[in-house]
């Protein structure tokens, strides 16, 4: 049983304003550290004082520096905000548990776009960005809401923007919840223009519709189905295929042999979510399997506890992981149990048959 402690944590001189920003309506901020770390906080002016487990404590601790760094930047932190330190705090710690991880330089990974400075939340997307900018390869393997996609854009733009790569090409394939492309109206750019419309919408928020527009003219940012990628060879170029779990196992490795000279390449997807026809393979589950011995390719997989989103779906996602793992174990307990029926069944046939061949 883990000890209980009780940590003072004080913010001298801290003004009214400051304070009530930290606390949150009526003292709601401390009553979410309180309900997501299982500790008790209380507080007498600028002094705080925290009960509960060690590991608990020294996060509340933490969260409450946090807090009160944010409410120097702001009159007013959010729910959202909190939530979303509460989960950075879960996978910094998480992160560094796991042995033989790279942490190094961490605090400082951060991206700047037109539209401004982009701050990985929590430990695991730091070094996820980490890993795009000094890898030529990479791939961000998680649910929705991870920041997969978005971050990948962001380390795109900045890499534009400070002159390192000459082009931006956004790919996915045009496979998406059992939709066939044949059956929808207008042509073939109408057609895709909606599946490809997320990666769009990532840069309209960082770079402007305006300089959007302008790029694309230009050749410079190409947003495009992955089958427009095939006998192309792309130089100093950063590529971004979304969605790779809908790829084949042909498709990705057509992808994977585009990268050329002064290039590198972002795969995301979720494993989970295969839009593909029954029976056919991920492109990309089969990539992580292939290409598991190569290691100048590096993987980050998030878990549901990365989902910055609205804490619901953070929820949602643990439920469905929930379920997923329950099916598979019942999935498994009845194949044991048909198996075992099956082996009973031959053993009776063979009694059966070797005591028929003695009456003979």
């Amino acid at each position: 049983m883990t000890a209980a402690i009780r940590r003072t944590v004080s913010f001298p001189g801290i003004s009214m304003e400051r304070l009530k920003s930290m606390l949150g309506a009526y003292n709601a901020h401390l009553k979410q550290i309180e309900q997501r770390l299982d500790v008790q906080i209380t507080h007498r002016g600028d002094v705080f004082y925290i009960d509960g487990d060690i590991e608990a404590v020294e996060r509340a601790e933490t969260l409450l520096q946090r807090l009160h760094e944010e409410a120097e930047l702001s009159s007013s932190v959010s729910a959202d905000q909190l939530h979303m330190m509460i989960q950075g705090s879960q996978t910094e710690r998480d992160l560094m548990d796991d042995e033989g991880q790279e942490h190094t330089g961490l605090d400082s990974i951060w991206l700047q776009t037109r539209k401004g400075r982009i701050n990985p939340r929590g430990a695991n997307q730091k070094r996820y960005v980490q890993r795009i900018l000094q890898s030529d390869i990479s791939f961000g393997i998680g649910p929705a809401g991870t920041g997969k996609t978005y971050l990948a854009v962001a380390a795109a733009v900045d890499m534009l923007e400070r002159n390192e790569i000459q082009r931006i090409l956004l790919v996915r394939p045009a496979v998406e919840a059992g939709e066939k492309l044949g059956f929808l109206p207008g042509d073939l750019s109408q057609k895709i223009d909606p599946y490809l419309r997320p990666l769009y919408d990532a840069l309209y928020e960082m770079l402007g519709f305006e300089k959007v527009a302008k790029l694309i003219e230009r050749q410079v940012i190409e947003v495009a189905p992955l089958a427009y990628m095939r006998g192309r060879t792309l130089n100093h170029s950063f590529v971004i295929l979304d969605e790779a779990q809908n790829t084949t196992p042909e498709q990705m490795k057509m992808f994977l042999t585009r990268l050329g000279f002064g290039s590198r390449a972002v795969i995301t997807g979720d494993i989970t979510q295969i839009d593909l026809p029954r029976g056919q393979q991920s492109g990309l589950a089969h990539a992580l399997r292939v290409l598991e011995p190569v290691t100048e390719i590096h993987i980050t997989r998030f878990h549901s506890r990365d989902v910055v989103r609205h804490q619901l779906v953070q929820k949602i996602v643990e439920a469905y992981e929930g379920w997923d793992s329950e099916q598979h174990r019942i999935g498994a307990e009845e194949r044991a149990a048909r198996k075992a029926r099956h082996e009973a069944l031959v053993q009776e046939n063979d009694v059966a048959a070797d005591a028929q061949h003695q009456d003979a």
